[in-house]
């Protein structure tokens, strides 16, 4: 029977657990939901990454040319299907000479050398440098980001959870000189993943799920996964007591739909927004009693056989420490030689100075002009190093 759930706090989690239980051959569904593989956004950015890698493919030719919109309608479309039916060429290859307004025309043009450009860019980048290229350039990451609902968000989560995913199929394969971390060896690892159909014809499959979606669900064995500081609790609810309210709710809902075994993880690490971030544990592992968990010891081998991933009473207790807060720190950098930038200049990917902690890299910035908050990782700070900071009222300098 479907006796094992997962839970996780945001649909784009599902990715890696999806992957994982595919390559193992794991029967799954994805309840509530649709598969990773399956989301439209997901399904638009990898035909953008094939037709890099192969510009006759005319599925993911057909799906995208006018996705974001660019001004190249239905009708300039079938004219070109059926000008390549004609002459027996690709659609690809009759761009150049398709009949078109001169805005369609123009906006084909620009989309043939864009793809051009990244495809040129493969020969001597990886998949992940290539992909955020065409992620950007091809107006996807913007289109997305520009959509502040519920669902959009959700789409943008799942862009950065295959860009993510990008990032680890690169860094996996870094060790060896000879491991192929091309765009094509990335299309062709991921074919088989997207081939993969959900199997729940059969008796026995794990249910992935959100902790939204859980609800009244039961299940004998339940893994909530993902539980991290600003990830589960959300840190868009991290501001307000009825957010952490509601973050509470949901985690106690997730965990008590457990009939005999509950399973509670976190990552110490992982990819985001194509930075390896460290995460502290979350709040909510410090606020269930001792005697209920079962932690197993850390392994104290640099090189053990087997390596327990959960973490011990005292290493959570650490994590939790009170920290000191910026007004108590001391100043990193001279008051003379700072010179704040205005907070209007601070974009993602830039390289910041703030007085207290050091030298940072700006990761996001997300909100409206007047409420733009950065996610900034300060390399000199050792105890939480990843801070989200109010623009308007900080005091950065560009660098």
């Amino acid at each position: 029977n479907n006796d094992i759930a997962i839970r996780y706090r945001t649909n784009a989690q599902s990715r890696v657990f999806e992957e994982y239980l595919r390559r193992y051959n794991i029967p799954y569904r994805v309840f509530g939901g649709q598969s990773f593989y399956q989301r439209k956004e997901i399904k638009d950015m990898l035909a953008y990454l094939r037709l890099v890698i192969n510009p006759k493919d005319e599925e993911a030719l057909r799906r995208v040319l006018n996705y974001p919109r660019r001004g190249i309608g239905k009708t300039t479309i079938e004219k070109l299907s059926l000008l390549a039916e004609q002459s027996g060429k690709p659609m690809w290859e009759c761009i150049p000479v398709a009949q078109a307004s001169a805005r369609a025309k123009n906006s084909m043009i620009d989309f043939v050398q864009m793809i051009k450009a990244a495809a040129k860019k493969s020969e001597t980048s990886d998949a992940y440098e290539v992909a955020i290229q065409i992620a950007r350039k091809s107006g996807l990451y913007d289109l997305m980001k520009a959509d502040t609902s519920i669902e959009g968000m959700s789409r943008l989560e799942n862009l950065n959870a295959l860009l993510d995913g990008i990032k680890t199929f690169v860094e996996e394969n870094a060790s060896a000189e000879e491991t192929d971390r091309s765009l094509a060896a990335y299309i062709q690892n991921i074919a088989l993943l997207t081939d993969f159909d959900e199997n729940t014809d059969q008796d026995n499959y794990v249910t992935l799920m959100s902790v939204h979606a859980a609800k009244g669900l039961e299940y004998k064995s339940i893994f909530v996964v993902g539980l991290e500081e600003k990830l589960f609790p959300s840190f868009m609810s991290m501001d307000t007591m009825e957010g952490m309210d509601e973050e509470r709710r949901l985690f106690y809902v997730a965990i008590t739909r457990a009939e005999q075994f509950l399973t509670l993880s976190y990552a110490e690490s992982r990819f985001q927004y194509g930075n390896m971030r460290f995460n502290a544990p979350s709040r909510f592992l410090t606020e269930i009693p001792e005697p209920s968990l079962n932690m197993p010891a850390q392994a104290r081998s640099k090189d053990p056989v087997f390596k327990p991933t959960g973490p011990t009473t005292a290493s959570i207790k650490g994590n939790f420490k009170r920290r000191p807060s910026a007004n108590n720190m001391p100043l990193k950098v001279d008051p003379k030689n700072f010179k704040p930038s205005p907070s209007s200049d601070i974009q993602a990917g830039m390289k910041v100075l703030h007085m207290k902690f050091g030298e940072g890299k700006v990761l996001s910035v997300d909100g409206g002009t007047a409420n733009r908050v950065a996610t900034i990782y300060f390399k000199e700070v050792e105890d939480d190093p990843q801070k989200r900071i109010m623009l308007k009222f900080a005091k950065l300098q560009i660098l």
